[in-house]
């Protein structure tokens, strides 16, 4: 039987019922419950989005074509020139680099631009009656309305994205409790007006709680060395420069490698793609994003920001990796196989990658872990 709109509506009133019984057990006050009342409702919009999620795939160097524009470059620098008392203010007080805060504020917002216009309230309500991860959008719109209690923001100026990310630097509800500050001294945590002062000056102590390493490289582009073991590739492998300095690993010029300790050598487009060597701070970036191409989009902004002019080496045409529904047959696949992926939820992490690894060695493949369409079909026609 296909349930109608009205279900649907009659089984979010109830949900909405039980769970303003939980929030006003939880500690939220009365007063913030009846003027959250109105933003929990139920839109549709939220579930188709959350349902129906563009999938696409991109090489690094599609990626951060995407990413790190020219125009994106350009706008940076003169918000930057805008905004350099106060950014160089938020550095110094929390000692993380001015370009990093405003590469992620970049990356994040378009430097403000796009910061989200669904209801917050509205957007975590309905993600935490019918979504995935149900359990974890509750507790997050439950500390949505505990900031609102706190005096932070009104119910009706928490605006964010329709995942419920806010303000200029896309904070989670729970983000925003443990990182953000009142830099301006008004009182509040506002890190949602177009004043984005306590915005960056969040995102700088978000960083900076993540131990972040002033004055020191994300990372840098690399050449690698004839016969190199791509099985020690990954942000999970981290070795001393002298290792990688050792073993041949190069600065595009040719030199040795800088030493600002343990580092990772990243393929995150294989063996046919650019290469990095990234450093502790990239792994600080990683805790705002894990994605490693947002790592890397973030890390080549800040360094055009600070006045690099470098480009990434590009990936040879027609490389592209596998969308994340490919990605899931593919790790079933393996499993099946003998190379076990620990689960296929279509994300590359370390255990996808050992497995790909294994197989790509035990085929004569370069192991570089990357997934391609040719590696499907090779792997399904050997089934």
């Amino acid at each position: 039987m296909t349930e109608t709109f009205g279900d649907v509506e009659n089984r979010f009133d109830q949900w909405r019922e039980r769970y303003i019984e939980k929030a006003a057990q939880s500690g939220v006050s009365g007063e913030t419950l009846e003027r959250a009342k109105p933003y929990l409702v139920l839109d549709p919009d939220i579930h188709a989005r959350q349902s129906n999620q563009a999938e696409f795939a991109l090489n690094i160097s599609d990626y951060l074509d995407r990413v790190v524009t020219l125009q994106r470059v350009s706008k940076g620098r003169a918000t930057f020139r805008n905004q350099r008392q106060i950014l160089n203010d938020i550095a110094e007080a929390y000692r993380v680099d001015p370009q990093v805060i405003l590469a992620i504020w970049g990356v994040e917002t378009d430097y403000g631009r796009v910061r989200g216009e669904h209801s917050v309230l509205t957007a975590l309500g309905n993600l935490a009656h019918n979504g995935h991860r149900a359990d974890f959008f509750e507790t997050e719109l439950t500390t949505a309305l505990s900031i609102i209690d706190g005096g932070h923001v009104e119910a009706d100026a928490m605006l964010g994205s329709w995942a419920g990310a806010m303000g200029h630097g896309q904070f989670m509800p729970s983000s925003f409790l443990s990182f953000a500050v009142d830099h301006d001294r008004d009182g509040r945590r506002d890190i949602w007006s177009n004043d984005p002062t306590d915005g960056l000056a969040s995102i700088a102590n978000y960083l900076a709680q993540h131990d972040w390493h002033e004055s020191q490289p994300w990372g840098i582009e690399v050449l690698l060395p004839d016969g190199f073991d791509f099985t020690q590739t990954g942000p999970e492998h981290r070795l001393p420069i002298s290792d990688w300095n050792g073993v041949g690993v190069r600065t595009m010029e040719g030199t040795a490698l800088p030493d600002y300790g343990d580092a990772s050598v990243l393929c995150p487009s294989g063996a046919a793609g650019p290469a990095f060597l990234v450093n502790h701070n990239f792994h600080v970036i990683l805790t705002y994003n894990r994605a490693e191409a947002y790592g890397i989009a973030v890390g080549h902004l800040s360094d055009r920001l600070a006045g690099s002019r470098d480009k990434i080496t590009p990936c040879p045409e027609g490389l592209t990796p596998l969308t994340r529904s490919q990605m899931a047959e593919l790790q079933s696949r393996l499993t099946a196989a003998g190379y076990d992926t620990q689960g296929a939820d279509g994300f590359t992490g370390p255990n996808t990658r050992a497995a790909l690894r294994a197989y790509q060695s035990a085929n004569g493949q370069v192991p570089d872990g990357f997934a391609t369409l040719d590696l499907m079909n090779g792997l399904i026609q050997s089934a």
